[in-house]
């Protein structure tokens, strides 16, 4: 038990050193991972962040969850690291027939897209697509999941895109 409680600190450390090499790694290009979309931007990150809202207001779509590694490092490390948000977008109008067609698929909602700044200045903006967030659900959702995530990725595509300035 001892050796166990004189471990937690070691654990704590490498999980917090983890986390450094990881935001570290924000500061690299997106890889892509299958069903992702990675949109390489000419726009600085807090360019690209004000245009992401912008886009999500454009296109009616709710910006329901922010997170930034950039602003809690900084918050609570008194760290600066490379911008990095993940914004959560969704819709009640989506959310209803999200449920009806799948309730275990609640749990992916709201969709997010990932912000991060490159090392030359410019921002990229990724998300993985609503169809392969939905995949695991299809049997359960059927077609009604099916021309929802159809939709959604459409959705996110114009907003993506939009808000890249690649449309």
């Amino acid at each position: 038990m001892r050796a166990l409680i004189s471990r937690i600190p070691r654990t704590l450390l490498a999980s917090l050193a983890g986390l450094f090499l990881i935001a570290s790694a924000a500061n690299a290009d997106v890889m892509a991972p299958d069903g992702w979309v990675v949109l390489k931007t000419p726009h600085k990150y807090a360019d690209l962040v004000k245009r992401v809202m912008a886009a999500a207001k454009a296109n009616k779509i709710g910006v329901v969850t922010k997170a930034s590694a950039t602003v809690g490092a900084k918050k609570v490390l008194k760290k600066d690291i490379a911008g990095n948000m993940v914004v959560g977008l969704y819709h009640p109008r989506f959310a209803v027939r999200m449920l009806d067609a799948s309730i275990a698929a609640g749990i992916e909602a709201p969709i997010r897209v990932y912000l991060t700044e490159n090392k030359d200045g410019t921002a990229d903006l990724s998300y993985k697509t609503p169809s392969a967030v939905f995949a695991p659900y299809m049997k359960e959702g059927g077609d009604k999941l099916k021309a929802l995530a159809d939709e959604l990725d459409a959705l996110f595509d114009k907003l993506t895109k939009g808000a890249a300035g690649t449309s």
